[in-house]
């Protein structure tokens, strides 16, 4: 039995994760800092979601080439 998931397995998380960092640092260029706006008041929280971040890309960057690479 398949559990539930909005993400089918990790590869897509990190994709996802990827993704969302990768448009929030072209906002960022335009000078709207989603996650700043979003966790602004949360300082520890916003480094937290830069390091899941930048700990996906990585996962990414070393990985991109194997399609199995987080199974």
């Amino acid at each position: 039995m398949k559990k539930f998931s909005h993400f089918n397995d990790k590869n897509d998380f990190v994709f996802w994760v990827v993704v969302i960092g990768a448009i929030n640092w072209g906002l960022t260029a335009l000078g709207f800092n989603l996650v700043n706006i979003l966790l602004g008041s949360f300082p520890l929280m916003e480094k937290i979601v830069y390091l899941l971040i930048g700990v996906c890309g990585v996962i990414l960057l070393l990985n991109h080439k194997n399609k199995n690479y987080m199974r």
